[in-house]
């Protein structure tokens, strides 16, 4: 009970709740002396000031001591404030309020001083825990980090708390419980609900060696996962790092208000003391302290900012900061690699083309595979994989691997020189095409499958095909982006232009270019820019770095696995889903509308405020009512952001048939 009184008494509440009811016992003792203030107190001084100043013989009466004692209560906080940023040279709104509850006490207007101090320290509860609401995502994913894990140490079962197990241990995930750490599972079977992380709904099925985060929850079976990351390194603490570093990050427009308002709030001031000497009207200098705070206009950006960040973390969304969210809602063009973007980037090997008429099939795939081996390029999974189902995958990697971007690889294979990519590797390093590799290159590419050529020691022996399938909702994505506003969605990939097309054919993709190298892409990003178009790049964050870089927004897929995205892209979907992006593009559009709705309400609510001063009739009071108002009304507006976009579910489109991965590009 004590522990909650002394929360209740240095919470946001305690002081308005206690000024008010001052208030109230200072009204209720002046109706039971009737309105006579006869309840004296002195000192005498006070006889010619005040609200009683024209009622002769009038005292400083109890009630109008507590009425003050009302006006302290609320504006103690706020004269601390004031002064505080005084001392570091900050003219803040706390000082127009201060000023002007200090002056109505001068004069004897308490309960002015009151009102209006009382009202400002109800509305910066009211602030605190609306404000509180709109970072509710971030309070979300820090109630979803694990509190315990059951760890396997020498051979039993243990209950430690999370941020102790360490890397490479056993963690036992059982039905119902959290996932206390990163992993990869090394038995058993279950369905974990991912929604904390990538913003899915439906658990993913897991069993050996998948991956599982940290403040997933278990919903069915069983799991031993090996510990990849715990406590401060695991994708959920990253995710809670980032979300809090963005919803702090301001955007330009916040960056503007603030210089705005330091500029701003001075100018009051002069204009108070100015109207206060050529009119020798000192209520009125007051009343213009009050109603020139720009409370509304300060908190007009931020707030919106934060509850759009928040929103988007909520789904998946990963947004770095303000000003991403607001050049997000700018974004006219839409650049998207090809492998892992549009297409699923599970490729497969498909065929297997053999030329050199001395050599069979598993010849070729033992040649590719073993070159392959020293390759991190998503095309060598596939041919390491079948070269291991047919008996003749790679015993060791080889001493020489020089990967050629856009184009393949070059390795040394037991003394001999292999060639693994593109046509335009075989120009590259001077082999002829003596066997028609680029005809059956072009029927391959044609079926909309990626040829890879192979050479060994100068000729070529022989082509395989690698094929991937086109997201089952690539063409659903391209279609929201364009009913989202952006203008037009280009596909850039390292990939021949056959198979481009294709996929640009089956997801209705604006714009295709084919056959790019790293800094072609690059050159086709700041070509849009050129043109005036704000570009979004989506792609895999390795050969596309320098396309993500020179890009306005630069944006990666499945970033739950990846620490590097998660700190460097400006946008990250946590999930494989391409649907996030035209989501996350709508939020930023809404985003930035709700800032600039604020923005006017905040501005219109000032000018009518003046308005009333000068047509005469409106109090300190009043004014500060009318203010605080102001500031619940943007914030309440910016809460919409928290709400669902009433987006409806899109009906996936039939599974399309294999095509191209994409050639090193």
């Amino acid at each position: 009970m004590g522990s909650r009184f002394e929360r209740w008494v240095h919470g946001d509440w305690s002081t308005p709740v206690v000024s008010g009811v001052l208030v109230l016992v200072s009204f209720a003792l002046r109706q039971s002396a009737g309105g006579a203030g006869d309840v004296t107190l002195s000192p005498q001084w006070w006889l010619d000031a005040g609200e009683h100043a024209a009622v002769p013989g009038t005292l400083f009466t109890l009630a109008d001591a507590v009425m003050l004692a009302a006006a302290v209560t609320a504006g103690w906080g706020i004269t601390i404030t004031a002064l505080r940023a005084l001392v570091a040279r900050v003219v803040g709104i706390d000082l127009l309020v201060a000023a002007a509850a200090i002056g109505a006490v001068v004069i004897g207007n308490f309960w002015e001083a009151a009102a209006v101090t009382f009202l400002f320290a109800t509305g910066h509860a009211l602030e605190a825990a609306t404000l509180g609401k709109t970072r509710s995502a971030l309070a979300e994913l820090v109630a979803v980090a694990p509190d315990h894990a059951v760890v396997v140490r020498d051979g039993e079962q243990l209950e430690i708390p999370a941020a102790q197990v360490r890397v490479g241990e056993v963690v036992l995930v059982k039905n119902g419980t959290k996932v206390p750490v990163d992993g990869e599972v090394l038995g058993g079977t279950g369905a974990v609900d991912e929604a904390s992380i990538t913003g899915e709904s439906i658990p993913a099925e897991k069993s050996r060696g998948d991956r599982v985060y940290a403040g997933t929850i278990s919903r069915a079976g069983f799991l031993r996962v090996q510990a990849t990351g715990t406590g401060a390194d695991s994708t959920l603490a990253r995710i809670i790092h980032r979300v809090e570093e963005a919803q702090d990050a301001k955007a330009r427009t916040q960056a503007f208000m603030d210089k705005f308002s330091r500029w701003y709030t001075p100018a009051v001031m002069v204009l108070a003391v100015a109207a206060g000497v050529v009119t020798g009207d000192v209520v009125l200098a007051l009343t213009l302290l009050v109603i020139g705070c720009p409370g509304a206009l300060v908190v007009s950006i931020p707030v919106a900012i934060v509850a759009g960040i928040g929103r988007a973390a909520r789904r998946g969304i990963l947004i770095k900061g303000g000003e991403f969210l607001e050049t997000s809602a700018k974004i006219s063009v839409v650049a998207m690699d090809k492998t892992g973007t549009l297409t699923e980037g599970r490729p497969r090997l498909t065929d297997v083309v053999v030329l050199d008429p001395r050599l069979g099939r598993a010849d070729v795939l033992r040649w590719a595979a073993a070159a392959e081996a020293g390759s991190e390029h998503p095309l060598a999974r596939p041919v390491l994989a079948a070269a291991d189902e047919d008996g003749v995958g790679p015993s060791e990697i080889p001493g020489t691997v020089v990967p050629v971007p856009g184009m393949g690889i070059m390795a040394e294979v037991d003394g001999q020189r292999v060639l693994v990519g593109s046509p335009l590797l075989l120009e590259r390093y001077g082999v002829a095409d003596a066997r028609g590799v680029s005809q059956v290159a072009a029927a391959l590419a044609a079926d909309g499958k990626t040829p890879m050529t192979v050479a060994v020691g100068g000729t070529v022996i022989g082509v395989l095909a690698v094929a991937d399938q086109v997201r089952a909702d690539a063409a659903e994505a391209v279609s929201m982006l364009h009913r989202a506003g952006v203008t037009k969605v280009v596909m850039l990939t390292g990939d021949n232009r056959l198979v481009a097309e294709a996929v640009g054919k089956a997801t209705g993709i604006d714009e295709v270019h084919s056959a790019l190298l790293p800094e072609d892409k690059l050159d086709v990003v700041e070509q849009l820019q050129r043109q005036g178009h704000t570009v979004a790049m989506v792609g895999d964050g390795v050969n596309d770095t320098p396309a993500l870089a020179a890009a306005d927004i630069g944006v990666a897929m499945g970033a739950a696995g990846s620490a590097a995205a998660v700190e460097t892209a400006d946008i990250a979907l946590m999930g494989d889903d391409l649907l996030r992006l035209p989501e996350a593009i709508s939020l930023a559009r809404r985003t930035v509308a709700v800032m600039r709705q604020n923005i006017v309400v905040a501005l219109a609510t000032v000018v009518l405020l003046l308005a009333g001063v000068v047509a005469g009739g409106l109090t300190m009071s009043v004014g500060m009512l009318v203010h605080e108002a102001s500031v619940l009304v943007v914030i309440v507006n910016a809460m919409r952001l928290l709400r669902s976009s009433g987006h409806a579910t899109v009906d996936q489109p039939s599974r399309p048939s294999l095509t191209s991965v994409g050639s090193r590009g």
